[in-house]
């Protein structure tokens, strides 16, 4: 059991780029599904799943390369708002991720969404991570 899964999940991914894997597997959340479903939909990762059948549920990632040189989707992912600093942010005041290249992850009380989705909604919320 870790205390940060969000910090455990982005450790995860960063190591398995390092490592130019193409799987990533992790013990599966809520919160975890919809971070991989965000990263899915922004073009950061390939597919994501989540295998029932095992207990703990599983989450695997498959990770996004480019097909001539080899280079990850994912080339910086920061953690944020950690369990000892909570980072919230409202709505006008945003993060940018290297000027719109990037993505804020944010959590914010209509469930997570990019810093463009909750700028376009007017919400703020904690700020998860940074992806780019």
């Amino acid at each position: 059991m870790t205390t940060d899964p969000i910090s455990d999940y982005l450790t995860r991914i960063r190591n398995a780029i390092k490592a130019n894997h193409r799987l990533v597997e992790m013990p599966s959340s809520k919160m975890l599904v919809e971070l991989s479903k965000l990263l899915h939909e922004n073009g950061y990762i390939l597919n994501y799943k989540v295998e029932e059948e095992t207990f703990p549920k599983t989450l695997k990632i498959a990770l996004k390369y480019h097909p001539t040189n080899k280079m990850s989707a994912i080339t910086k992912v920061q953690r944020v708002s950690r369990s000892g600093l909570r980072k919230y942010s409202p709505s006008r005041e945003l993060p940018r991720v290297m000027n719109g290249l990037g993505i804020a992850i944010i959590s914010t009380s209509k469930g997570l969404m990019t810093d463009k989705q909750a700028r376009k909604e007017n919400v703020g919320g904690e700020v998860i991570c940074y992806v780019s």
